[in-house]
């Protein structure tokens, strides 16, 4: 993985713009004050796009006797 770019408070002031659009491209970024790290930027996750409902219709197969326990764990539950 290669190292996160750094600059300090100045450059960082200065330029930005500039930082946040390497960090919208997914770069991350360090910000030093003194030549010590003392933040990181870094993007965020992108929303997750849902689908619209019914869009696993025909994909998932629920078996007939899915809501039947066997016998053994009826009985582990107390349930015969």
């Amino acid at each position: 993985m290669e190292a996160a770019r750094q600059y300090n408070v100045h450059e960082a002031k200065t330029h930005f713009s500039r930082i946040l659009e390497q960090v919208a491209t997914g770069e991350e970024v360090v910000i030093s004050k003194a030549g010590e790290p003392v933040a990181k930027v870094v993007p965020l996750r992108p929303k997750v796009r849902r689908t619209g409902r019914g869009s696993l219709r025909g994909r998932i197969h629920i078996p007939d006797d899915f809501d039947e326990l066997p016998d053994d764990i009826a009985d582990a539950f107390g349930m015969t």
